[in-house]
């Protein structure tokens, strides 16, 4: 005996292919869908047909556009470039309001152990960028895990021999944390990047 009717089992199926939606997650939305009205439902669906359609990758930097250059890279001066892993990780750091310069995305990590390596993401667009001419610092704003450091080292090898200044985003302990709560790694790296007060 099936436990679900077909059109809902194919529907828990699709939502269960998201990343961390688990079974009962998935079965859930599914319900909530069911349970939608039809207009609600059209427009659930209209807005996932629109962003399959009309959201492209920035043909400078690899963001989200709706067009073929994003309005980051329309509006402001490309002398400082911040490299960052994802889309998502440019939104995180457009919310600050501290960073006036554009961004490059990498869409992913260098990552041998999952088969992933230096042609496999978007470092040649940089370079590309970089030999334009007119960049006078690039950012390294990867993830502080394994990947993310060997990434940055590894795209910091490359440009510094070009007499361009590279850093760092800084890591180490976060605000409102307790030292004896702190992990090791983090510990560790707030004391190499400590600075003069």
């Amino acid at each position: 005996m099936k436990v679900y009717i077909e059109p809902i089992g194919k529907l828990i199926n699709e939502f269960s292919k998201l990343p961390g939606v688990g079974a009962k997650t998935a079965q859930r939305f599914a319900y909530k869908v069911v349970n939608m009205s039809k207009e609600d439902a059209k427009s659930f669906a209209d807005a996932i047909m629109s962003v399959k359609n009309n959201v492209h990758y920035c043909k400078i930097c690899g963001n989200f556009s709706e067009g073929d250059i994003c309005d980051v890279c329309k509006n402001r001066q490309s002398d400082v470039i911040c490299v960052v892993k994802e889309p998502k990780d440019v939104i995180a750091i457009e919310k600050l309001n501290e960073f006036n310069g554009t961004y490059h995305v990498l869409h992913g990590t260098i990552s041998p152990m999952d088969g992933i390596g230096p042609n496999d993401i978007n470092i040649k667009g940089l370079l590309e960028r970089i030999s334009n001419g007119g960049v006078t610092e690039v950012i390294m704003a990867t993830n502080p895990d394994v990947e993310g450091e060997a990434t940055a080292m590894y795209i910091t090898g490359l440009i510094k021999p070009l007499g361009i200044k590279v850093t760092r985003i800084a890591h180490g302990i976060p605000v409102g944390t307790d030292l004896e709560y702190a992990d090791e790694v983090s510990l560790a790296r707030a004391f190499v990047d400590r600075k003069t007060l």
